[in-house]
């Protein structure tokens, strides 16, 4: 069984994630802004806001099988309204925070035999162009460049992979299913007429930071109910 770093894993495809690993019987350093009411068995919690560019990370002595990276934002609005720190917090949690853990981690990361495994988080938002998605849609962009990047660099002995969901049923996203009539306005944008639940996306992570992926890096991949490649009207 193997060390899994979840960074964000204390709600959403962060928790569900954390719950498929600990299932597997792997252990889980989880981290997160603050401390959840309850963990599964075989985690332990560390406290960091990835906001803060100097937040305090934790010292891990062991090599680490995977680590993915969740924290995210969704900010929706018109470009005319984003101000210079919307994109640069946007960037900060989603992409420089990314980049100083790995940094972090690069040792544990590389001290592990037979290859360890990384797993970043975009948006469909990159590759299917969405009105007031200026400023995620340009941190996610950032990370997928970074994650071919980095899968060059670190091969053979790091794996880095990325996923680009759509609209998630998590907490980041209640402000977009807030009523069932947005939830049915965003279920029939989708051509396979649904959202994601956090345990889909969960499950692809899960894939890409055990064995079973041994040959997959530097791809990017979509859950998105078809709304970036299908046009059924």
């Amino acid at each position: 069984m193997g060390k899994f770093v979840v960074a964000g894993g204390r709600a959403g495809i962060g928790r569900a994630l954390v719950e498929r690993l600990t299932r597997s019987g792997h252990d889980v350093l989880v981290l997160g802004r603050t401390y959840p009411a309850s963990l599964p068995p075989g985690c332990t919690f560390f406290e960091v806001d990835f906001r803060n560019p100097d937040a305090q990370l934790p010292v891990v002595n062991e090599p680490i099988s995977g680590l993915a990276y969740l924290p995210g934002t969704i900010r929706l609005k018109p470009f005319r309204s984003l101000k210079a720190h919307d994109f640069l917090e946007d960037l900060q949690i989603n992409v420089l925070g990314a980049i100083r853990l790995m940094q972090h981690l690069e040792a544990n990361l590389k001290g592990v035999h037979g290859g360890a495994s990384v797993v970043l988080f975009s948006t469909v938002a990159v590759h299917t162009g969405m009105p007031f998605h200026s400023s995620i849609a340009l941190a996610k962009g950032a990370v997928e460049g970074l994650a071919r990047s980095l899968a060059a660099e670190w091969a053979p002995s790091v794996r880095v992979n990325v996923i680009a969901p759509t609209l998630t049923n998590t907490d980041l996203a209640a402000g977009m299913l807030s009523n069932e009539q947005r939830k049915q306005a965003a279920i029939d944008r989708h051509p396979l007429k649904r959202i994601l639940e956090p345990d889909e996306p969960a499950s692809l992570a899960e894939w890409l930071l055990t064995g079973a992926s041994q040959s997959v890096s530097g791809q990017v991949f979509s859950l998105d109910a078809g709304i970036g490649s299908l046009k059924t009207g």
